[in-house]
C-alpha cells in the first residue's frame, strides 16, 4: 500500500518528528511504502508532491493542529489521529486505516 502522511503539533518541534518517525517505522515493517510531510516550527518540510498524493492509497493526518494546504488531499481517503496516538501506537493507527 502507498501511504502519505502529514504530522503536525502546536509547537511543531519534537512530537511532529517523533510521530513521523514512528509511522515510518511501522509502515515499512508492514511492507508499505510511506512518504511523510512534517509541518511545524520550520514550516512544511518534505512537502508531498501532487504525484505523491495522487498515487497514495491512503492519507494519514497525525496532527493536533490544522493541516496547511489541506485542499491537496480532496477526494482521498483520510484518517485523522492525534500526534500522541501516532507516537504511542503507530501499528494500531495503520490497522485502523486498513493498512
Amino acid at each position: 500500500m502507498k501511504i502519505v502522511a502529514v504530522t503536525a503539533c502546536p509547537t511543531g518541534i519534537a512530537h511532529t518528528y517523533m510521530a513521523a518517525e514512528q509511522l515510518e517505522k511501522a509502515a515499512r515493517s508492514l511492507g508499505h511504502q510511506i512518504k511523510l510531510e512534517t509541518q511545524g516550527a520550520m514550516g512544511i518540510e518534505n512537502e508531498l508532491t501532487a504525484a505523491d498524493v495522487r498515487n497514495a492509497d491512503l492519507v494519514i493526518f497525525a496532527v493536533d493542529i490544522e493541516v496547511e494546504k489541506k485542499d491537496r488531499f480532496e477526494g482521498k481517503k483520510i484518517l485523522k489521529v492525534g500526534v500522541g496516538e501516532a507516537i504511542k501506537n503507530p501499528a494500531a493507527v495503520l490497522a485502523r486505516a486498513g493498512a
